[in-house]
């Protein structure tokens, strides 16, 4: 089922609970209030996943609206697990104000009814959206804007169906993914100048790009459920492309994301078997917070296998506001990755004190601050004694410093043929 149809299927299925409404609960999640860069289709996905398991067990019924917003009508046996799900999703929204507003007022990213009580007003709001929907529907269609319309269709693309994927996965298994690897520079910054080195390099490998390649038209993040076995094939393509240890593009200290259940597979145990021992301290395994906490029990088995064969493992994905639950130590990985956010800076000073404290506890030396994209960033962690930093700005510093690299190389020349010209004029002189 398409989110274009969601509204309409949210109306009809509360117009069926007319006679049914006792015992059941009602939340909406307002993820369209969110900031924009929060709510990108993987991050709807991820939080709609967080429900799927009881929409399994026939606790409730799930609507993602075209707005991005979610609705969960459940059986209020399932309180309990529905606010751990709840918890799971305000974690990976953690650094967005719209959660910060709702500490202060409890109101803004959730909206909680009862069905048994509040029912006219739940079908009056469903009803809204229906109108609501068609309305807007009417507006985009062909008499109004056709680009509009041809934009949409081709962001949207084909959705992404079993066939489809087992097309994709064959299409992987035979696909030199070498050109489509992406690296992005971890780096120490030091001195006045702000000098890039590097200290080691993330592999991965963009999603578009193998859309693009592999099979362009095609919406690869349309089911969650596909996806999640896509990203799992590439997680072994990936671990493939590194066994190969001849290959000269991949070498040197890298990072690579994993699913912690790839770090338990039959893949993964090919893969350190292929590597040379001394090599896997130069890797880092980095594994997603949401993804070690969804399954906690399987990180811990996981990481202790990991370690013990060399590999380092980073935490990502960590931002200011789950920084303080994230205890580095007690997971025994050996750095964090902190996502920068202005607000540490524009929250104030008890902010601002508040994640020095806990970076300071976390171990400045053991944290990278990604996602630099400005050099405000690289100053607030350079002043509490972060020394690896990632993103935009960290790339634009090295592309500066290779321009000034490749200027005293050329200086050099031209000092050396001008000492050279120097020595053959003499030379003829003497003859």
């Amino acid at each position: 089922m398409g989110t274009q149809n969601q509204e309409s299927l949210f109306y009809d299925y509360v117009r069926r609970l007319e006679h049914h409404r006792q015992g059941r609960e009602m939340m909406h999640l307002h993820l369209s209030k969110l900031r924009p860069f929060n709510r990108r289709e993987h991050h709807i996905r991820v939080a709609a996943d967080a429900f799927e398991g009881l929409v399994k067990e026939l606790l409730g019924q799930l609507f993602v609206l075209h707005n991005s917003d979610i609705v969960f009508i459940f059986k209020m046996e399932a309180m309990g697990q529905v606010e751990q799900a709840l918890e799971k999703v305000k974690f990976l929204f953690g650094d967005d104000p719209l959660l910060s507003e709702e500490e202060v007022d409890g109101h803004g990213f959730t909206s909680w009814f009862d069905v048994e009580t509040e029912y006219d007003q739940i079908v009056a709001m469903a009803r809204d959206l229906v109108d609501a929907q068609n309305k807007a529907g009417s507006l985009t269609g062909p008499s109004h804007d056709v680009k509009a319309n041809l934009l949409a269709k081709q962001e949207e693309g084909e959705k992404l169906t079993p066939r489809t994927l087992d097309r994709l996965v064959e299409a992987l298994k035979a696909a030199d993914l070498t050109n489509m690897v992406r690296r992005q520079y971890v780096c120490k910054v030091e001195g006045a100048q702000n000098v890039p080195n590097p200290y080691f390099s993330e592999l991965f490998i963009s999603i578009s790009d193998l859309r693009d390649t592999l099979l362009p038209g095609s919406n690869l993040t349309s089911s969650p459920w596909l996806f999640q076995h896509l990203t799992e094939t590439l997680d072994r393509r990936v671990l493939s492309l590194l066994s190969k240890t001849e290959d000269r593009d991949i070498t040197g200290d890298i990072s690579i994301n994993l699913n912690v259940a790839t770090l338990l597979s039959p893949e993964f145990l090919k893969f350190d078997e292929n590597v040379i021992a001394a090599m896997r301290g130069n890797i880092v395994l980095e594994l997603q917070q949401l993804d070690v906490f969804s399954d906690l029990n399987a990180y811990l088995f996981a990481r202790e296998f990991v370690k013990q064969r060399g590999y380092r493992i980073c935490i990502d994905g960590v931002n200011y506001k789950t920084l303080p639950f994230i205890d580095r130590e007690r997971l025994e990985a050996d750095l964090i990755k902190l996502i920068w956010h202005p607000d540490i800076l524009l929250g104030g000073h008890d902010l601002t004190d508040r994640v020095k404290r806990h970076i300071m506890l976390t171990g400045p030396a053991r944290v990278i601050l990604s996602r630099c994209d400005t050099e405000e960033s690289v100053e607030f962690g350079r002043e509490i004694g972060i020394e690896l930093y990632q993103g935009r700005h960290v790339e634009a510093l090295i592309a500066e410093e290779n321009r000034r690299k490749s200027m005293r190389v050329l200086k050099k020349r031209a000092a050396a043929h001008e000492k050279q010209s120097g020595h053959k004029k003499s030379l003829s002189k003497r003859t």
